[in-house]
């Protein structure tokens, strides 16, 4: 028996593959099916199932292609409701695989239809959990997802009341040595304080989980509900998509075309330059808002850029486009971009910033905080500073002053490239980046 994790560090997305003589069952794959198609080559093994552990709102899933291009079956709860060909795999259902077989737990708590799926071996011994988002590695997964996404609906508390039954009448009466295999890692927007370790045991989970530790359902409750990441714009859309199975990615990507400057001089489509900073700031098209390639470039874009807002993308060379269109596909904004293009002849310059200025200067400037909620919780960097979040920063121009220049900050630097230029290409005067210059500011009490 074996079993490969498939790791995304962009969507910090755990997916799996288990193989037991010669036959293997996919688990929350991810949206390209080539990595899942290679490895049953190279392993002589025929996937014969894909099990989709809720209907994901942070990327999209391949499983309806890799059902039309294997014959494998589908399998998730039927509370679903899903529209593609499935098999409902809910409590007790098994799936027979090789001399191992895999049993669908129903674990309420993230989404109201979220399975856990347990694999043992032929003498009925446990092995391991997949556990979805309902249990990560020093977490569990977030309440607050579905109070108005998907057919079935369902307030955050009392999905927290339900994670907590789940919990402790399913997940935490397992054998201390079976193995935790979750759909997320640290990053993710799935949950909070995810460890480092991209596996455990329920054990180590009973120890050293700080939300496991006894504690009534209250208690459990007011602590899941506290500081949750924000919600970015596109999970909604992706948990649609999900029910429904997405298109087959080649064939979705085969529209987007390289275009020239004459096809955008009139457009009213967003721009989205994903050069880096300094090579934006040194010249980019008018109204043009810089989300340069990152680890995160996907995540932003889909925290920024609402679900149908068409968008171009203006790329450093034509060899980053196809990578940048695959992160795109990831979250199933692929459909929304309608060509990009290469810069070369942009002349809107940024204008250069005077850090020893503004640090004598302060006053002379209307800073913004474009850091989240939870990080304002740390303290503030300046007194006066006016704290917009970034995935709410487009809707909120109008609460930013054009009586002074504007200095945009967030945490680290890559943030307040895409904030500042998002309020350049809207106000009239002069915005500035603080950028990693921002480390040499201390928070105040």
């Amino acid at each position: 028996m074996q079993i490969e994790q498939f790791y995304d560090t962009g969507l910090s997305h755990a997916s799996y593959a288990i193989v037991s003589n010669n036959e293997m069952v996919l688990v929350d794959p991810a949206r390209d099916p080539e990595p899942y198609l290679a490895f049953a080559r190279e392993n002589h093994a025929k996937i014969i199932g894909i099990i989709e552990t809720h209907p994901h709102a942070d990327f999209v899933s391949s499983h309806l292609e890799l059902h039309k291009r294997t014959g494998a079956a589908i399998y998730t709860s039927k509370l679903v409701e899903a529209d593609y060909p499935h098999q409902s795999f809910d409590e007790n259902d098994v799936i027979e695989i090789g001399s191992h077989t895999l049993k669908a737990l129903n674990t309420p708590g993230h989404s109201p239809d979220s399975i856990c799926v347990l694999l043992s071996d032929q003498t009925g011994k446990e092995l391991a959990l997949f556990t979805g988002d309902t249990l990560f590695v020093g977490d569990v997964g977030r309440p607050d997802l579905r109070e108005n996404v998907g057919n079935v609906k369902a307030k955050a508390t009392e999905l927290a009341k339900a994670m907590y039954h789940t919990l402790h009448s399913k997940i935490m009466k397992l054998p201390a040595d079976v193995v935790v295999y979750p759909a997320h890692g640290p990053g993710s927007l799935c949950g909070r304080s995810m460890s480092k370790e991209l596996q455990s045991t329920i054990g180590k989970e009973l120890k050293e989980n700080p939300v496991l530790r006894p504690m009534e359902e209250s208690e459990f409750v007011e602590l899941l509900m506290d500081d949750q990441p924000f919600i970015p714009k596109y999970f909604v859309h992706d948990v649609a998509i999900n029910r429904s199975g997405a298109d087959d990615l080649e064939a979705s990507l085969a529209h987007i075309i390289r275009i020239v400057e004459s096809e955008i001089e009139n457009t009213t489509a967003l721009l989205i330059d994903t050069r880096p900073a300094h090579v934006f700031k040194a010249g980019h098209y008018p109204h043009a808002i810089n989300i340069p390639d990152g680890n995160k470039f996907e995540t932003w874009v889909g925290s920024i850029v609402g679900p149908g807002e068409s968008f171009y993308l203006i790329v450093a060379e034509e060899r980053n486009a196809d990578g940048l269109l695959r992160k795109l596909a990831k979250i199933g904004y692929e459909s929304q971009c309608k060509g990009y293009l290469t810069s070369t002849e942009s002349s809107n310059v940024s204008p250069a910033f005077d850090l020893s200025f503004f640090k004598e200067n302060e006053t002379d400037f209307t800073i913004i905080d474009i850091r989240n909620d939870s990080e304002l919780k740390k303290g503030k960097l300046f007194k006066e500073a006016i704290h917009i979040p970034l995935p709410r920063l487009r809707e909120s121009l109008q609460a930013i002053p054009e009586e002074k220049p504007i200095v945009v900050h967030c945490a680290g630097g890559y943030r307040s490239a895409i904030g500042s230029s998002i309020i350049a290409a809207r106000v009239a005067v002069p915005v500035y980046d603080l950028s990693t210059a921002v480390h040499e500011f201390s928070p105040i009490s």
